[in-house]
């Protein structure tokens, strides 16, 4: 016996002991003496076996397995074994490190060696003797004969892992998919059968993607086109997708991709008129029409229904995206959940997410990783996503070994249990092959699946780049190597498939196809603009908000009194933590008997109440969510005995719409992106995602600028996605006090969002609903409270409930404060209101009026004109916010109160209170914070000020 740590046979090995272990139970002389005497010490009697605390099963030909728990004291050395260890070690290295030797880059450059993998050398011959390559060994199931000569089972291993294909496996915890991926790889060799038809229909997919290119590279010599040349394998790949996701099910593919190749994809895949596209690289007839809007050619998307071979009716479509690498991911994810959760059951097997990566943005961005992370998880699993990384080789001018740390830039999949294949990009058969086995994967599997395309780019980053400044090398060799359908095409006509005749009539076809394409362009102007408003969006609509009639949302107190009393309503059996049964529970009893006010996280569940139970779906996610981060929501029950879980609203009534509050990983970028995908496709229900606190929202703050935003701008998205950001000023210092309202206010234009601070109960009630309700789609901002969640003056009694709708501007509440006489008009948002009133009652001030504005944008100019024109004798508006002056809402407001205030009779002072401009938004000391608060406080109540 071996030290473990020093043997070739740790737990790592699981498989090849697995197998020994299998075949010593079916006959002990069948192994190795050596292996026959460790199994006895370690099992003896049929007990379980045990290795490095791993849990071996038995193989699936002997049915169930023992359960394995213990930890192994030893395993056999392989020094110490026959032929048939050796054969054994031999297979296993095969299938965990032929990857390692495979032939993948189509430019024939040599890969490093790897000194320190020591069992790369059993990957070889010379590892036996002439006469051992001769006998008779157990392939260890590489073969289904018992007994095979080693060299056919050398031969067949290197065929499956060492060729233009690597796999990388052998790492799966769940036996059954390593298993069947190793069955359906080594009884294949890792090839498809092709027949003659297969390989004509393969070859002019290569045609026309070549002729693609080489149409626009020669008659738009000058154009950005992002070709898709020395990867041109991937689209028969996405072709074949769609053929054989068909046959396995599938009705529905939702790609994501960034830029390279896009266009080609849009041609060639999704069947988008080449003429249509070629009439884009001049533009539209009438430029003038398209002045601020519009995007650039390869980030439009496109969608298109196709009917495959066998007769299946496949949806396809192509998501819109911008240039920022990788950031479609997760929007693809979150669109394809909104399918498959409109599906019902089924869903997940008929509709698949694809995503195309590039190398350097797989290895390098960060939300690659945030969205993989999400694909195991109950709210956000979609059955497995295909990802195709087309390997360059190089990022922008950045090569390899300066962009990545690993090995292959697929690396961070190794974070989930899934296989990823490696394939050289000029084997096209290779690389369907790959496609096929991966597509079935996820079928049987349903889980990620990763596809390393390594082929080369023919061009720079873009077509007017010069890459040999930084890559003359690697240049030299692209310049002198054919394209892929000239390899493919030579393959064919010396194996006898088609003649030399034959290969080149199906090139011209496809030049000719696109060289008329391209004629028709110049005579036609075709450029149109994307679809929108159909199907589930066809009640909906953008556009100006003023074009959008608001809508009552308050109800009847016989219809919100029974469903607050369900939600405060104890499961039996349940022991509720005695904090929530008197804050939360006995609170919302003694607001549905009308002896207390509705505070804000009552009104809130009640929101989401109203609108499942009348037909919209509610989802709702976040980081802690559930509970809610400063613990006013409570939307999930918790048992203190027994750990159970209870939602009471998901269950108020039979056939209500679906009801979801879910907690997010801790990530921003991605799953803010999931959810604004998921309202994509799901433009009926209210999706809404919630930060932790305000300014996490930094962290998606490229979602929020390229597509929350724009995307109405960009390609007629719409999107009812709502953000709620916890926002105020309390002294919980520079990171946890603002939202970053400027930021959003920024962006702000051609009512491309709405910007709201609630500031009572019933008001985030009817903002909820209206936001449901009404046909308009547009992004909701809400800069939610945070000690407003408990203040009495911000809880609202059920008569703020029954009738109306969100209040746009809400005026003087104090009828003792007359309008007509005040001598100043107070202007603010938000939680300062309360600060502003207290001292105001404190100081019994009665000629200054305190309005709130709660909503900040669009602006609610007639309301704000109706709110001066009853201000007749007012000599001063002020307004005061909390954040510093560089932030909050004064640069974006100071421009339109000028000019309404401008408009006033009396010519009021337009002026500002409020902190002086800062770099960081709060101070981190609470009596700093306190001193700043009552400063900006008496400063606006002063006279004068």
């Amino acid at each position: 016996m071996s030290n473990p740590q020093d043997s070739f046979l740790t737990g790592s090995n699981i498989d090849f002991i697995e197998a020994q272990y299998q075949r010593f139970l079916d006959d002990p002389k069948s192994v190795d003496a050596t292996w026959a005497d460790a199994f006895r010490a370690i099992a003896p009697s049929g007990r379980p076996l045990i290795i490095d605390g791993l849990k071996l099963d038995t193989p699936k030909r002997r049915g169930p397995a023992d359960a394995f728990v213990q930890n192994a004291a030893g395993v056999v050395a392989a020094e110490s074994m026959g032929l048939q260890g050796k054969v054994d070690q031999t297979v296993f290295a095969f299938r965990l490190r032929g990857h390692l030797l495979a032939q993948l880059d189509p430019l024939g450059v040599p890969r490093p060696t790897l000194k320190h993998v020591a069992d790369l050398g059993m990957v070889s011959e010379q590892h036996f003797t002439p006469a051992e390559l001769d006998a008779l060994v157990d392939s260890q199931f590489v073969f289904d004969e018992p007994r095979v000569p080693l060299r056919r089972v050398l031969d067949r291993l290197r065929k499956t892992y060492t060729q233009h294909i690597g796999v990388e496996f052998m790492q799966l915890l769940d036996s059954e998919r390593r298993r069947w991926l190793q069955l359906r790889m080594e009884r294949s060799e890792n090839r498809t059968g092709f027949e003659a038809q297969d390989r004509l229909r393969l070859l002019t997919s290569l045609s026309r993607a070549e002729a693609f290119e080489t149409t626009i590279h020669t008659k738009q010599q000058a154009a950005k086109r992002f070709s898709v040349e020395g990867g041109e394998s991937l689209i028969p790949m996405l072709d074949e997708l769609i053929e054989a996701g068909a046959e396995l099910g599938i009705r529905e593919v939702v790609f994501g991709m960034a830029h390279r190749g896009r266009l080609n994809m849009l041609a060639n895949v999704l069947g988008k008129p080449a003429a249509e596209i070629f009439s884009e690289f001049a533009g539209p007839a009438d430029p003038t029409a398209y002045l601020n809007r519009g995007d650039v050619k390869y980030h439009m998307g496109y969608s298109s229904d196709r009917v495959t071979r066998s007769g299946a009716k496949v949806h396809l479509t192509l998501a819109f995206n911008p240039s920022h690498l990788g950031v479609v991911h997760p929007v693809v994810e979150g669109r394809v959940r909104a399918k498959q959760d409109r599906v019902g059951e089924g869903g997940k097997h008929a509709i698949l997410p694809l995503v195309v990566h590039g190398d350097a943005a797989f290895a390098g961005q960060g939300l690659v990783a945030e969205t993989l992370n999400l694909s195991g998880l109950a709210g956000y699993d979609t059955g497995g996503t295909i990802h195709i990384v087309v390997n360059n080789q190089l990022g922008y001018t950045t090569e390899a070994d300066q962009g990545r740390t690993s090995i292959y830039c697929t690396a961070i999949a190794q974070m989930l249990d899934i296989p990823v294949f490696h394939v050289n990009g000029d084997d096209p058969e290779a690389c369907i092959h790959v496609l096929r086995m991966a597509t079935e994967y996820r079928q049987r599997f349903h889980t990620d699946v990763v596809i390393d395309l390594v082929c080369f780019r023919k061009y720079g980053h873009n077509e007017g780049d010069v890459p040999d400044f930084t890559q003359p090398k690697m240049y030299e060799l692209i310049r002198a190597h054919q394209t892929v359908r000239q390899l493919y095409a030579a393959q064919l006509v010396k194996d006898g498939q088609l003649t030399a005749e034959q290969a080149a009539q199906v090139h011209a076809d496809s030049e000719k196809l696109f060289s008329d394409a391209f004629a028709k362009a110049r005579t036609d102007k075709l450029v149109k603009d994307p679809s929108a408003n159909l199907g589930i969006w066809a009640k909906h609509r953008g556009g100006a908000d003023a074009d959008s009639p608001q809508v009552t949302t308050g109800l009847p107190l016989e219809t919100l009194k029974p469903l607050l009393a369900q939600l405060a309503a104890v499961p039996d059996g349940f022991t509720l933590h005695p904090n929530v049964m008197r804050v939360v529970i006995e609170k919302r009893v003694k607001m549905v008997e009308g002896t207390e006010n509705l505070d804000w996280g009552a009104a809130e569940m009640l929101a989401y109440a109203t609108l499942a139970t009348s037909g919209t779906v509610v989802r709702l996610t976040g980081q802690d969510t559930e509970r809610g981060t400063f613990a006013h929501r409570h939307a999930v029950l918790h048992d203190m005995k027994t750990g159970r879980t209870a939602f009471p609203l998901g269950k108020l009534k039979a056939g209500q719409a679906r009801a979801e509050v879910i907690n997010s990983p801790l990530s921003e970028m991605a799953c803010m992106g999931f959810e604004f995908g998921y309202s994509l496709d799901y433009p009926d229900a209210l999706v809404a995602w919630e930060a932790q606190f305000g300014d996490f929202a930094n962290n998606a703050q490229v979602m929020i600028d390229q597509f929350i935003v724009a995307a109405e701008d960009k390609w007629r998205r719409l999107t009812g996605l709502t953000l709620l950001l916890p926002h105020g000023y309390e002294g919980g210092g520079p990171e946890h006090s603002t939202a970053r309202p400027e930021r959003f206010l920024e962006l702000a234009a051609e009512d491309n969002l709405q910007l709201c601070y609630p500031s009572t109960a019933a008001q985030f009630f009817h903002l909820l609903r209206r936001q449901a309700m009404r046909s308009i789609r547009k992004p909701l901002v809400v800069m939610l409270p945070k000690s407003l969640l408990r203040l009495p003056e911000a809880a609202s009694p059920w008569s703020a409930f029954t009738q109306g709708t969100y209040q746009r501007v809400l005026g003087e509440t104090n009828p003792a404060v007359a309008a007509a006489s005040a001598r100043k008009l107070i202007l603010c948002s938000g939680k300062v209101y309360f600060d502003l009133l207290a001292a105001r009652e404190k100081a019994k001030l009665t000629d200054i009026t305190i309005a709130r504005l709660e909503q900040t944008y669009p602006l609610p100019t007639p309301e704000l004109q109706a709110l001066l024109k009853a201000h007749s004798s007012i000599k001063e508006v002020t307004w005061v916010q909390e954040e510093p002056k560089n932030g909050g809402s004064w640069r974006f407001l100071h421009e339109p109160l000028a000019a309404l205030v401008g408009e006033h009779p009396k010519k009021p002072t337009l002026t500002y209170v409020g902190r002086p401009e800062s770099a960081s938004p709060a101070t981190g000391y609470m009596n700093a914070h306190t001193y700043e608060q009552n400063l900006l406080v008496d400063q606006a109540l002063a006279k004068g000020s």
